[in-house]
């Protein structure tokens, strides 16, 4: 599934259906980006949503030469399902 992903205001996000699925992040340091809270509504769950926007919230952490630590339970998923991303972890 390729869905356009909007990144601003400290978020990555996606609407399918009139809905929002989203990944959070702050900002830690110069050199650090904390993703906290990952959201996919009930109705749309099971499709890979959380996937692809929590990918693109990683790739956009490794273009920006950040690191990143995994605060919420759906990005530490897909570390382990995609390992290559554990070398950008901090």
């Amino acid at each position: 599934m390729e869905n356009e992903i909007i990144h601003e205001n400290n978020k990555f996000y996606t609407v399918i259906e009139g809905q929002e699925c989203h990944l959070e992040y702050m900002i830690e340091d110069d050199n650090s980006i904390v993703f906290y809270h990952t959201y996919v509504p009930p109705a749309l769950r099971g499709h890979g949503l959380a996937m692809e926007i929590i990918k693109e919230g990683l790739d956009y952490a490794k273009s920006q030469n950040m690191k990143f630590v995994p605060a919420c339970s759906a990005v530490r998923t897909f570390v382990r399902k995609y390992p290559e991303y554990e070398k950008d972890m901090r």
